[in-house]
C-alpha cells in the first residue's frame, strides 16, 4: 500500500437509516452532544500532544488540531445559546469508549492505534455530519455541517497520515481494517440516539 492510499482501507458501512431521522426530531439534544464531542476531541489532541512531545510535527498538527475543534464547540456553543438551549453535561459515549478499549497498552503499539483509533473515530463523524448537512432544511445549518463534514474528513485522513510518519509501515493498513471492521460492527449493534455517536 503506497503512502496516502486511502482506497485500500476498509470502508465505512453506512450509519443506520434510522439515525438522521433520530436526530431531526431531537436536534436539541444532537446540538447538546455535539458540542461535547468537539471539546473532548479538541482534549484528546492537546493528550497526544503532551503525550509526545519529542514528536514535533505531531505535536504541531495536534495543537493545531485541538485549536480547530476548541473554534467548533464554541460555533456549536453560539447555536446553542442562539435557541436559548441550556448545555447539557458531558455524558459517557459508549462508542468512544468501546473504540478507545481497542487501543492495545504496549508501547510498540500504542501510538499506532491511538492515532487510527481516532482517525476513524473523526471518519464516522464526517460521515454523520454529511448526512445531517444533506437532511436539515435550515440554510445556515447545512452550510454549517456541510464545512464541519469537510475539517472532519481531513481529521482523520491526518490522523493516518501522522500514523505513516511515526509507524511501521506495513502495519498500518492491516491494522486500520481491524480496527475499521470493529468499527462498522460496533455502529450496527448500537442504540440509535440523536446523538454524534
Amino acid at each position: 500500500m503506497a503512502k496516502s492510499d486511502l482506497s485500500k482501507l476498509v470502508r465505512l458501512i453506512p450509519s443506520p437509516q434510522a439515525w438522521v431521522g433520530t436526530v431531526l426530531q431531537d436536534f436539541e439534544t444532537f446540538l447538546q452532544d455535539h458540542a461535547s464531542a468537539e471539546k473532548k476531541a479538541s482534549g484528546m489532541a492537546l493528550s497526544m500532544a503532551s503525550h509526545y512531545p519529542d514528536r514535533l510535527d505531531l505535536v504541531n498538527a495536534m495543537v493545531d488540531l485541538a485549536v480547530e475543534e476548541l473554534n467548533h464547540y464554541r460555533e456549536v456553543m453560539r447555536i446553542l445559546l442562539g435557541r436559548k438551549i441550556v448545555p447539557s453535561a458531558d455524558r459517557k459515549d459508549a462508542y468512544v469508549t468501546q473504540m478507545n478499549k481497542q487501543v492495545r497498552k504496549d508501547a510498540g503499539y500504542f501510538l499506532l492505534d491511538r492515532l487510527l483509533v481516532a482517525g476513524i473515530i473523526e471518519r464516522r463523524g464526517a460521515e454523520r455530519f454529511g448526512l445531517v448537512a444533506e437532511h436539515i432544511t435550515d440554510q445556515a445549518l447545512k452550510k454549517f455541517y456541510a464545512a464541519i463534514t469537510a475539517s472532519e474528513e481531513r481529521h482523520w485522513q491526518l490522523f493516518v497520515e501522522l500514523a505513516w510518519q511515526h509507524c511501521p509501515a506495513e502495519e498500518i493498513q492491516p491494522r486500520f481494517n481491524q480496527l475499521a471492521a470493529y468499527e462498522n460492527h460496533l455502529v450496527s449493534t448500537l442504540p440509535v440516539t440523536a446523538s454524534l455517536h
